[in-house]
């Protein structure tokens, strides 16, 4: 039984999924972990990928080789994404990747995707377990330093955009030091992520969409408070449609919380506590953006994403 694995290493977190085809076909689950690493710290202020950022990803990644091959894992692949596709240090991290991977049967190299692949393989992951039919479903993907939108129906993707507002650029250019951000700090970014998602929404017709999935760490965040978990619990946010309401009242809460009361928030992952923040103020103004656009009322939750999708392109 063949067993593959996919490294995904954002701008905030990199994410290991180790899979092996069921009885049935479908992928089963062998391990799946998440480290907040930080990659992309400082990076669109200074260019570069810090020295300590690239090693707290080695640590990881490091960890993620050694499960693989006590997996007996047999194909890897490894996508890095936003922070890494312009950092003047890139070929450092690349090479740090290499060596890593090299431990793992067949080795493997850290790739940069285009953003056409990054579009069909976050569309393929997110709809992995849903039953959407062949209606038109726009896929929100937030991330650290970019948020796609992706459009498609089936398996097909038929228009994406990537747009330059994740969780940690928006808290990095606009939110400033100030705990809790004041009203003109988040005015700004609301007007940094406006100037950025009209351009997504220009190149993606959203009015087509019958349904929306939110994938990725800062929407399954925000779904979880939605739900009023006390604790984060994967199979209880996993396929749940939230109402926008509801949704976008919890992103404006915690959009105006300081640190400690972010910190204290059941679901909250320690390291996350610094830029959901940000990443709210992205989800909600998407939400608003689609709702009144499609006239779509819920956002549904997915825990499957970009991920699941590297692990499909493998078999």
């Amino acid at each position: 039984m063949t067993r593959v694995a996919a490294v995904d290493c954002g701008t905030n977190s990199i994410r290991l999924l180790i899979a092996e085809p069921g009885p049935d076909g479908r992928l089963i689950d062998v391990d799946r972990r998440m480290h907040i690493v930080r990659l992309g710290e400082d990076v669109d202020a200074t260019g570069r990928l810090a020295p300590a950022a690239i090693e707290r990803t080695r640590v990881a990644l490091a960890e993620y080789a050694e499960a693989m091959v006590a997996a007996g894992v047999e194909k890897v692949r490894m996508a890095a994404t936003s922070a890494t596709r312009d950092a003047a240090n890139k070929d450092e991290f690349f090479a740090m990747t290499a060596e890593e991977l090299g431990k793992v049967a067949g080795g493997a190299r850290a790739e940069v995707i285009t953003g056409d692949e990054e579009a069909r393989l976050s569309f393929a992951g997110a709809l992995t377990d849903l039953d959407t039919g062949d209606k038109p479903v726009l896929v929100v993907d937030l991330g650290g330093g970019s948020t796609e939108l992706v459009l498609g129906h089936g398996r097909e993707v038929t228009a994406a955009h990537s747009a330059d507002i994740g969780c940690v650029r928006v808290t990095e250019r606009a939110l400033g030091d100030d705990d809790p951000p004041t009203a003109a700090e988040i005015a700004a970014a609301e007007e940094f992520i406006a100037e950025r998602l009209d351009a997504a929404l220009a190149a993606v017709p959203v009015s087509e969409a019958t349904a929306l999935v939110g994938v990725a760490g800062t929407m399954t965040t925000l779904g979880a408070l939605a739900l009023g978990l006390d604790s984060y619990d994967p199979d209880k946010i996993h396929r749940r449609a939230i109402a926008f309401d509801e949704f976008e009242k919890v992103c404006a809460d915690v959009a105006g919380l300081d640190h400690a009361q972010r910190a204290a928030l059941g679901p909250m992952h320690p390291k996350r506590v610094d830029v959901i923040g940000g990443g709210a103020l992205v989800a909600r103004a998407v939400t608003r953006a689609v709702s009144k656009a499609a006239g779509i009322d819920e956002i549904i939750i997915s825990e499957r994403d970009i991920l699941d999708g590297l692990v499909l392109s493998l078999t």
